[in-house]
C-alpha cells in the first residue's frame, strides 16, 4: 500500500483525496523519488563515503531476506541524519558492508505526539506499536494499570517493530521507547516533568460529545494520547484521571474499542485536527525546542 491507502505507482494520475493531497509525510514519501526502493535502519552515522559493517543479523536481513546482492542499492536511516542511497558490497569472507553515497531526503523535525499505553499482550503489542509509528508517535510511552493483563514488556520487540514499520513505510525517526511506570506514578510527576503537555485521554465511560470538536478546541500545546488496557480504568484511576487539570478526556463513539482499535482512532483524530495531517504546517511545537 502507498502512502495514503488510496494511489499506486504508475496509476493514471487523478484527484488526491484532501488529506493524502496535503498530507506532509506524502509529499516527503513522494520527494524520495522511489517508493518501492528497500529500507534499511542502521546505528552508524550517515555521511557520503561512509563505509558501515554490518552484523550477522543485518547481513541475513539483507542477503537471505531482502535478496539483496553485491552492488544493489538500499536506502538507509538512523533516525537521525536523513535517508541516504547506498550500496551493498563485499568486504571479505562473510563480511558485508553498506557504501554510504549521497542524500535522498534530509531529516524532518521529529513528531511531539506521546502514545501512553497499557501493554497488551503479545501479538496485540507488536500491532499497536507499529500502527503508532505510522501514525507519527514520537514516543511511546507504557504505563501499568490496575487492569492491565501485562505488567513487563520486551522492549526490545518493541523497537524492532518500531524499526520495521518505520522501515516498510518510509519514516524516517524511530520512536523512543520510555521504562512503563505506574500510572499514578506517571502522573504525579506529569506537571513538572512535562512542560504544558496535555493528555488527551480515550475515556470509554464518555457519552456524547464530539471528540474532532473536543480536539480542535484545545490550546495549541504539546499532547500525549492515552489508551488504557483491555478491561478498561478502574473508576478510582478513571476519577483521578478527570480531575487533573492537564487531562481532557475524549471519547470515541457509542461503540466500546479494543485497546488497539482504540489507539489507531484516537492517533487519527489528533492527526487529522491538530498534528500533521490538517494542513502543511504542523500545530504541535517541537519537542527539540523546548529541550
Amino acid at each position: 500500500m502507498q502512502p495514503g491507502g488510496w494511489l499506486v505507482k504508475g496509476a493514471a494520475a487523478g484527484p488526491q483525496p484532501l488529506a493524502v493531497a496535503r498530507c506532509p509525510a506524502y509529499r516527503q514519501s513522494m520527494a524520495s523519488d522511489d517508493l518501492s526502493a528497500k529500507r534499511l535502519f542502521v546505528r552508524a552515522p550517515l555521511v557520503a563515503g561512509q563505509l558501515i559493517d554490518l552484523d550477522q543479523g543485518k547481513v541475513n536481513h539483507v542477503v537471505n531476506v531482502l535478496r539483496m546482492a553485491a552492488g544493489d542499492r538500499v536506502r538507509v536511516f538512523n533516525g537521525s541524519d536523513g535517508e541516504w542511497d547506498a550500496r551493498l558490497v563485499t568486504a571479505g569472507r562473510r563480511r558485508w558492508q553498506l557504501a554510504v553515497d549521497e542524500q535522498t531526503r534530509p531529516q524532518p523535525a521529529a513528531s511531539d505526539i506521546d502514545y501512553v499505553f497499557a501493554p497488551l499482550k503479545q501479538a496485540r503489542l507488536d500491532y499497536v506499536v507499529e500502527k503508532a509509528v505510522e501514525m507519527g508517535v514520537g514516543r511511546l510511552r507504557p504505563v501499568l494499570t490496575r487492569y492491565g493483563q501485562v505488567t513487563r514488556i520486551n522492549r526490545s520487540r518493541i523497537e524492532a517493530n518500531a524499526i520495521g514499520a518505520a522501515e516498510q513505510c518510509g519514516i524516517l525517526t524511530v520512536p523512543a521507547i520510555a521504562e512503563p511506570k505506574a500510572l499514578a506514578w506517571l502522573l504525579a510527576e506529569w506537571a513538572d516533568g512535562e512542560a504544558g503537555r496535555r493528555i488527551v485521554f480515550c475515556d470509554e465511560a464518555a457519552t456524547g460529545g464530539d471528540p474532532l470538536a473536543i480536539l480542535t478546541g484545545l490550546p495549541k500545546a504539546p499532547l500525549a494520547a492515552l489508551v488504557g488496557p483491555e478491561g478498561g480504568f478502574a473508576d478510582d484511576e478513571r476519577a483521578f484521571l478527570l480531575a487533573l487539570p492537564f487531562v481532557t478526556a475524549l471519547p470515541l463513539g457509542p461503540r466500546i474499542l479494543r485497546a488497539d482499535t482504540a489507539a489507531v482512532a484516537v492517533l487519527a483524530l489528533i492527526q487529522a485536527t491538530l498534528g500533521d495531517w490538517s494542513d502543511g504546517t504542523p500545530r504541535i511545537a517541537d519537542r527539540t525546542a523546548r529541550r
